[in-house]
């Protein structure tokens, strides 16, 4: 199980790709957003905004998410820095019910382009 603080640096990190892509993956990151991350082995929902590319205003909750986001992911600890870190496809993770993905019909359509 990853701890709290790798969690953080995997979003973090995340961030920071997003932010130094260009062409679809770019344009496919730049919503204006609410985000939240669910770490259910942890029991702990990271919030923020998925923003001009970035993931800011980060914000750790013990439990669930306080409220509906406009994009919702939940998952394990471990699953969250295996996805940033690059050894485990999202796909994959996503049809074998590993990752949850919400969100509505239009953002899921531009969010493919992350998958």
């Amino acid at each position: 199980m990853a701890s709290t603080e790798q969690c953080r640096a995997a979003l973090e990190q995340l961030s920071r790709n997003l932010a130094g892509s260009d062409g679809d993956v770019r344009q496919a990151a730049a919503l204006n957003r609410s985000l939240t991350c669910r770490i259910t082995d942890l029991d702990l929902t990271f919030t923020g905004r998925l923003q001009d590319g970035r993931i800011t205003d980060v914000v750790e909750t013990p439990g669930p998410p306080p409220a509906k986001a406009e994009i919702r992911l939940t998952m394990a600890s471990d699953d969250l820095v295996a996805l940033v870190g690059g050894k485990l496809n999202f796909a994959s993770a996503w049809a074998g019910g590993r990752v949850k993905l919400e969100a509505g019909f239009r953002d899921l359509l531009r969010l493919r382009t992350l998958l």
